[in-house]
């Protein structure tokens, strides 16, 4: 076949037919169409996140307002250094999600799969990591439920002192504070999960030759994805860890 048989071809009803990409859908006329419309759905797709995580952050604002002494006690049991090591984590994993989406731009799949794997790993890490810290709260009886148990939280407000328990009515608010940290911090690590399975599938079709022939529209739209997720606990930290720490 010559090249003009490449560039098109003669219908059986003699009209001329161009030859598509391979990745062309069939309901899409050009790339950059399939590109914008894929573009479009993806931000669809963040709005509505936006307003899922908008609520628990309105709900969070709210009990925060309400019991604000409970939140500064219940903030005070996290282990600041985990969620700050998080933080390094997840800015260090958009930085590598960025490079695989520059590395899929200039076709480079060798840095693509390299920054993919690093993209993995800084992932599994902080899921490890927030992992360690639900277990060290379940083993010191900080979720909520019949188990929940205050007799070991450290006092922090001048209001509480350190040799008298805490009133039960400021307990049961603090199981309050704990409810929506397991809540939005248990939402962040799922859409994590999601996150970090979607990136294997990727690097698995990167390794066999996907996004570095001039398809990098799934890599792209991902890498909004990823950095939304990291955007999300850019806020969750601050607000669950950092309540009043200058006291």
């Amino acid at each position: 076949m010559d090249s003009h048989a490449l560039a098109a071809q003669t219908s059986e009803t003699g009209h001329i037919e161009h030859a598509h990409p391979p990745h062309l859908r069939h309901h899409f006329e050009t790339v950059e169409q399939q590109r914008e419309a894929a573009s479009f759905g993806m931000w669809l797709f963040l709005l509505t996140e936006i307003m899922f995580f908008g609520g628990l952050f309105c709900a969070y604002l709210i009990y925060r307002n309400w019991y604000y002494p409970a939140f500064v006690v219940g903030s005070h049991q996290l282990k600041i250094w985990a969620g700050t090591t998080n933080t390094g984590v997840l800015i260090g994993s958009s930085f590598t999600m960025a490079m695989a989406v520059y590395s899929s731009q200039v076709r480079n799949r060798a840095a693509l799969i390299g920054y993919l794997l690093l993209t993995i790993v800084l992932g599994t890490v902080f899921l490890g990591i927030k992992g360690y810290e639900w277990h060290d709260e379940w083993e010191h009886h900080h979720v909520p439920g019949l188990n929940f148990s205050v007799s070991d939280f450290v006092h922090t407000s001048a209001a509480y002192p350190e040799d008298k328990p805490l009133p039960l009515d400021m307990a049961e608010k603090t199981q309050v504070y704990f409810s929506l940290y397991f809540a939005m911090t248990g939402m962040h690590a799922l859409h994590m999960i999601i996150g970090v399975s979607l990136l294997i599938i990727l690097l698995a079709q990167a390794w066999g030759g996907a996004y570095t022939d001039g398809h990098m529209t799934t890599i792209e739209n991902f890498g909004l994805y990823w950095h939304f997720v990291d955007i999300i606990w850019i806020f969750l930290f601050p607000l669950l860890y950092l309540i009043s720490r200058h006291q």
